[in-house]
């Protein structure tokens, strides 16, 4: 594809989706200046990787995947995180927690449940979720991907995506929990 044709493709399928591009690195990094950043980045790795791009690609997904990759080498190169692993989560909600706001779990009633609070409760409580399960959330329940796409962006198996929805709506919903008791 010669280089005309790449700027064709790109501003026909990889630009309108920019918006998309700029809200998920803001989400990532919680820093206007980087997100700005790191999305410029990635639209650049995007532009250069479009004449690889298949027609029939989700391309929705596949930029989603550049911008997290993008993120974590940013991330990689610093070495100023934490890896947190699934392996140190001790947080289960309790039995009795579930009848003190009524929710059973699926993602439709998750919405529910998240309209109760104002976004910056909801965002304070996702950013205290482990980064895996953050990440899934995003994802699965933000941008609406769905399980085989999330599992796509994220490089790991598609199980491994319905497990840390299930297990980060319930840390989320655990956070939420003295929010919703202090409203009644």
């Amino acid at each position: 594809m010669d280089r005309e044709s790449a700027t064709q493709a790109f501003y026909q399928r990889i630009w309108p989706l920019r918006a998309d591009v700029l809200r998920f690195a803001r989400f990532l990094t919680h820093d206007s200046a980087v997100a700005d950043d790191v999305s410029q980045e990635s639209l650049l790795k995007a532009f250069n990787a479009v004449a690889d791009l298949r027609p029939d690609a989700n391309v929705h997904a596949w930029l989603l995947k550049v911008v997290r990759n993008t993120w974590l080498d940013r991330v990689r190169h610093e070495a100023h995180r934490r890896e947190s692993s699934l392996d140190m989560l001790t947080v289960q909600p309790e039995a009795d927690d579930e009848a003190a706001v009524p929710w059973n779990g699926q993602p439709e009633d998750l919405g529910e449940l998240l309209e109760a609070f104002s976004d910056s409760q909801v965002i304070d409580a996702l950013l205290e979720l482990p980064e895996e399960m953050r990440w899934t959330l995003l994802l699965v329940d933000v941008e609406s991907l769905g399980l085989a796409e999330a599992a796509q962006v994220m490089a790991v198996p598609e199980g491994t995506v319905k497990s840390r929805c299930h297990r980060g709506r319930n840390l989320l919903r655990a956070s939420l929990l003295p929010l919703a008791r202090e409203k009644e």
